[in-house]
């Protein structure tokens, strides 16, 4: 039997690119987000591709897909825990409080929901564990100007990401974090564009293939579950990342 991912966020960029990726290498690929014709699209042609619309800031509507993409796969080995949005940029007293709780809700209550659901299955299926794979930013760790609600959502994540990856060792499930710079993708290209016209003398932003991280993601996903990439950083070598300040 091939081994089932679960990808959130897989209607366009990374998550779209993942998925691309594992159908084509074989795995039982479970595609969710709000956009159900998105899904389609990037399911066509695949008899292993499983089209999940869903909302993940909606419990009900996670746990409906997770549950139906295990039963229909067999199992759950893998959930890539990605779907996130970027709001518009503002100083803190700038930014529209419902920005600030569209951020939560996605970046972080979405990713929590989706890991709760899987942590779940994962626990309970024969034979026991698996392996989720959060994904963070290095907003994480150094944040962009104007960026408060995103960074304070990625750098949450670090904190699940290791709350996970202690509690999911006594049934198994393994958890890692995978940090991505900018990769050429409809977000960062948007990005890209505001930056330009904010600073037109300033040196375009540096982005590397979003193909690329995607086979990050299947690197960690590979491994066996006695090994686990805690966390990976992957990005434009000459992003100024380090020494950034």
């Amino acid at each position: 039997m091939s081994k089932s991912i679960l990808i959130t966020g897989a209607s366009s960029g990374i998550g779209r690119a993942v998925a691309e990726l594992f159908l084509a290498e074989d795995w039982q690929v479970g595609l969710a987000a709000r956009r159900a014709e998105k899904l389609e699209e990037a399911a066509a042609g695949h008899a292993n591709a499983h089209v999940l619309p869903a909302d993940v800031t909606d419990p009900a509507a996670v746990d409906h897909a997770v549950n139906s993409f295990a039963m229909a796969a067999g199992r759950l080995d893998v959930l890539f825990n990605n779907a996130g949005i970027f709001t518009p940029p503002g100083t803190i007293d700038e930014i529209p409080l419902k920005d600030w709780f569209a951020s939560v809700n996605v970046n972080l209550t979405g990713m929590y929901l989706a890991a709760r659901a899987a942590f779940r299955q994962m626990r309970h299926q024969a034979p026991q564990g698996g392996r989720i794979i959060n994904n963070g930013s290095i907003a994480a760790h150094v944040p962009r100007p104007h960026s408060a609600p995103y960074a304070a959502t990625k750098a949450a994540i670090t904190g699940l990401t290791k709350s996970l990856s202690l509690d999911g060792r006594p049934f198994d499930i393994a958890c890692g974090q995978i940090d991505i710079g900018n990769t050429r993708t409809p977000m960062v290209e948007d990005l890209s564009r505001r930056h330009a016209e904010a600073n037109p003398e300033a040196e375009p932003m540096q982005s590397f293939a979003v193909e690329d991280a995607a086979k990050s993601v299947l690197h960690m996903a590979n491994l066996p579950l006695e090994a686990n990439v805690q966390f990976m950083t992957v990005m434009a070598t000459k992003m100024p990342y380090i020494g950034r300040g």
